[in-house]
């Protein structure tokens, strides 16, 4: 590429920059003084991946100079300091401006690892990555086990409160608080509130045509079966007998067969069955399944609706009800059906009222509709200091598509990066490891690539102390490799819808372009 062509290409994206610095004050003045510079820097690059730059990147590399795909956390000296080396190169004297609020390198390292420390409790000098254990229910009686989980490793234990009572979890937490004081060593709290809970109440059908309904542990299906979703109580079940015989489904809230529409998917059990909604009437939804991985659908299993706007509440009468019981005991809380910024703000004030400043906040990205918004949950979660984000990977998968959940993660850890804020890797890391004693070479390549976040959760299961040791190693190994690798920097769709509502908020941005 000609170095002039070069040159004003970079040129573009650093006057971009400049233009658009009023509303990066705007943004800066909303958050809290601690993610100041990071919200900068986050809104620079939501300009910066708004575009195509992969031309650009390529005349960098060619000529041995940073071609910006490294460098999500430090934009404004990336970029500036690409285009000095262009010019120099092209015969130019130039000095960036240096009104502009910004960090390097060396210094968007230290603010993540101090962000992370803030959250995790932590005094590290460098980023170490965090491991964190789902309690198992043996965690009540057996103090041992928390004791060899701790030495294998864990520093974070997690309590899943969508299951098990107040009485079991706080059996949990004096089991802990002996085993810190045995070997003098912390192991922080986490606590996940349930959120709406989307899942088959029941299941109705008949065991032989014209027999009544009966309630039934599963159901057998294939493709090409039909299921009626119905409502709890619905009028159906006081009928003796269902004439076309078609399974009855009843789903945990009600509500969402209002949401539905003709033609959108429904999942069941994590993605093994996907469904199409054929007809809606009279409160029901008939569905026909499009693909079965499996023989038999039991009720309990979780259900998504990834085409749906779902008019659900973020934080439901029982999540209100366990607040306060989790700023009394836990070191942070798991936000489980964060969608959009006013969710957070619905949190925030929440725990406001409860006088709650302390107790970290983890917003769990799950669905569809939480990735999209990203950028404004990040700016809005920004308001208070000891914030992280869970790469919730198990829904979010059946979310988008199992075929875009590399590339999906990828960008959740980009965005992160450039906001300063920390991350947890979830869902079936060395799952096979934790519940039959050995790991799948893939899930060893999946522990590899969790060493990029700052902290990596494990599930419970028999073997999970030796999986807790195994990721240990592998954490070990690889944080001397960590270093997030160039990217390549084509358009973010979820930069560009994260710019569209920025400046909706702050539009004197608009005078600019």
């Amino acid at each position: 590429m000609e170095l002039e062509k070069l040159e004003n290409q970079l040129e573009v994206i650093y006057n971009t920059l400049l233009e658009n610095e009023k509303i990066a004050d705007g943004i800066a003045s909303s958050v809290h003084p601690q993610y100041r510079v990071s919200s900068k820097n986050l809104y620079r690059y939501l300009l910066l991946r708004s575009t195509d730059i992969r031309e650009i990147q390529e005349g960098l590399s060619e000529l041995g100079i940073s071609s910006l795909g490294s460098g999500a956390g430090y934009v404004y000296d990336n970029v500036s300091g690409a285009l000095n080396l262009i010019k120099l190169l092209n015969g130019k004297s130039w000095k960036k401006n240096t009104d502009m609020e910004a960090i390097g390198f060396s210094g968007s390292k230290k603010l993540l690892v101090q962000h992370a420390n803030t959250l995790f409790k932590s005094e590290s000098e460098s980023r170490d990555t965090e491991i964190m254990v789902t309690m198992p229910d043996e965690a009540t009686t057996n103090e041992n086990l928390i004791k060899r989980l701790r030495l294998a490793g864990m520093g974070i234990a997690r309590l899943n409160l969508s299951h098990g009572e107040e009485k079991l979890w706080k059996k949990i937490l004096k089991n802990i608080k002996s085993i810190e004081k045995e070997l003098e060593l912390p192991i922080h709290k986490y606590m996940d509130l349930p959120g709406p809970k989307i899942r088959i109440n029941s299941i109705y059908a008949q065991e032989l045509p014209g027999l009544p309904l009966d309630s039934m542990p599963f159901i057998k299906v294939d493709k090409k079966s039909r299921l009626m979703l119905i409502k709890v109580d619905s009028p159906l079940l006081s009928k003796k007998k269902q004439t076309k015989g078609i399974p009855l489904i009843e789903v945990s809230l009600p509500q969402i067969i209002d949401d539905l529409k003709v033609g959108q998917r429904v999942f069941f059990d994590d993605g093994t069955f996907e469904a199409k909604v054929e007809t809606l009437k009279n409160d029901t939804a008939i569905i026909k399944i499009k693909k079965a991985h499996k023989k038999k659908l039991r009720k309990g299993k979780g259900i998504n609706l990834p085409d749906t706007n779902l008019n659900l509440p973020s934080l439901t009468p029982e999540d209100l009800d366990l607040l306060p019981f989790v700023t009394k005991h836990a070191d942070m809380i798991g936000y489980s059906f964060v969608r959009t910024a006013d969710d957070v703000s619905l949190l925030y004030k929440e725990l406001e009222k409860l006088g709650d400043k302390e107790t970290g906040v983890i917003f769990k990205i799950e669905n569809s509709t939480a990735f999209d918004n990203l950028p404004a949950i990040l700016f809005r979660a920004m308001q208070r200091p000891k914030i992280g984000v869970m790469i919730a990977r198990g829904d979010l998968a059946v979310e988008i598509g199992f075929e875009r959940i590399s590339e999906v993660q990828n960008e959740i850890l980009w965005l992160c990066e450039a906001a300063q804020i920390p991350v947890i890797w979830a869902t079936q890391v060395l799952d096979t490891m934790a519940k039959k004693g050995m790991a799948t070479r893939a899930e060893i390549s999946d522990a590899t690539i969790s060493a990029q976040a700052e902290c990596v959760m494990l599930n419970k299961g028999p073997f999970i102390v030796e999986a807790t040791k195994t990721l240990k190693n592998v954490l070990g190994r690889m944080e001397a490799h960590s270093q997030k690798s160039k990217n390549t920097l084509r358009a973010l769709k979820v930069a560009k819808k994260g710019l569209k509502n920025i400046h909706k908020q702050f539009p004197e941005s608009l005078k600019n372009e």
